[in-house]
Parts: C-alpha cells; structure tokens; sequence
C-alpha cells in the first residue's frame, strides 16, 4: 500500500488535478468541473455514510447496545494509514499520523469514487439512482475480494446487513449530491 500510495494514487491525483485546473484555463471548464462535482459529492457522500454508522461504532458509550448493535466499523482506517506508513497492519495502539492518514485516504476514495460516478453517468443533473449501484456494487466487490480477511473482519449477516444499508445512503447522498451541484454549477457555454 505505502508503493501504491507513492507511486499511483498521489501522482494520478496530482495529474488528475492539473489536468483539471488546465481545463478550467485553457479548456471548456467541463473536465475540471466534473472534477469538482464528482470530489464534492464522494466527500459528502463519506461523510453522510460515516454519520450512519456512528450508533454502530459508539452503541456502548452513547447507552443504545440494547437497540443498535455495536460494531467496529471505523477499526480499518487506522489500518489504512500503518499500511500507508509501512508499519504493520495489526498493532496495540496506532500512532496520531497512521490515523489521520488512514481517514485521510478514507475521504480521499470518497471523493474519487464521487469522481468515477460523474465519469460514468457524465451529465450529473440525470437518475441519481446508478450512484446507489455503484455504491452496492462497491460493497459487494469488497466483501469478495481479500478485504474482510485482510482486515479481520467477520463477515457475518448483521456486517453485511449494516454495510450494505451505509453504502446505499453513500450511493444516495452521491447521487443527489452530485445532482444538486450540477444544477447549481452549471457550464458555462461560450
């Protein structure tokens, strides 16, 4: 991951980035607006799916474990960030940086997968429903791939249950959200 993140993500980032504020200079404005719709709506989207899975990951400490069943839902993040770090994956405690770094790449696959729905769907005003595909689809893959295990995550009925009602309010909030900032940004024709 610490490869990964050096070599692909930050660079691919970077040029996504340039090539956008290129567009918005010397271009039509499409390309880097898209940009912008697409990063804004994945970041609400992970911070609409995070808010739902508050109760589940502090259920003891807010008094709800009889109604909302605790879950661990955020252990991965500081997982992220070791990985990112080079330190290894599973640790007694993790550092301040290996946590901020691990939310940290968590938003940033927020705003990227706000950036690939806009990609797809290309004009944004349309059905915000294939956001909620995506976001099912997303979720799906990752229960098949090495992820759970990786992670030590019990993938049990309740987690799936939980996840896929967390990605279906992140496709919902993309979808919207990515609707509402296309209208609101709307291109400007020459």
């Amino acid at each position: 991951m610490q490869l990964f993140t050096v070599a692909i993500f930050l660079p691919a980032m970077m040029a996504l980035g340039a090539l956008a504020i290129l567009d918005w200079r010397r271009g039509d404005g499409q390309l880097g607006r898209a940009v912008l719709i697409g990063a804004a709506a994945g970041l609400l989207a992970a911070v609409a799916y995070d808010l739902f899975r508050l109760p589940f990951v502090f259920a003891k400490e807010w008094g709800i474990a009889s109604i909302v069943p605790p879950m661990k839902l955020f252990k991965v993040f500081p997982r992220f960030g070791a990985m990112i770090l080079g330190q290894p994956i599973e640790q007694e405690s993790y550092s301040l940086a290996a946590a901020l770094l691990g939310w940290g790449y968590h938003f940033s696959n927020g705003a990227a997968f706000g950036v690939m729905y806009v990609a797809m769907v290309g004009d944004a005003r349309r059905s915000w429903g294939w956001a909620v595909l995506m976001a099912a689809g997303l979720e799906l893959g990752m229960l098949f791939t090495p992820y759970p295990q990786v992670f030590s995550i019990a993938v049990t009925a309740r987690f799936v249950l939980v996840t896929m009602a967390a990605h279906a309010i992140f496709g919902v909030e993309l979808g919207l959200a990515a609707r509402r900032l296309a209208r609101r940004w709307q291109p400007v024709v020459p």
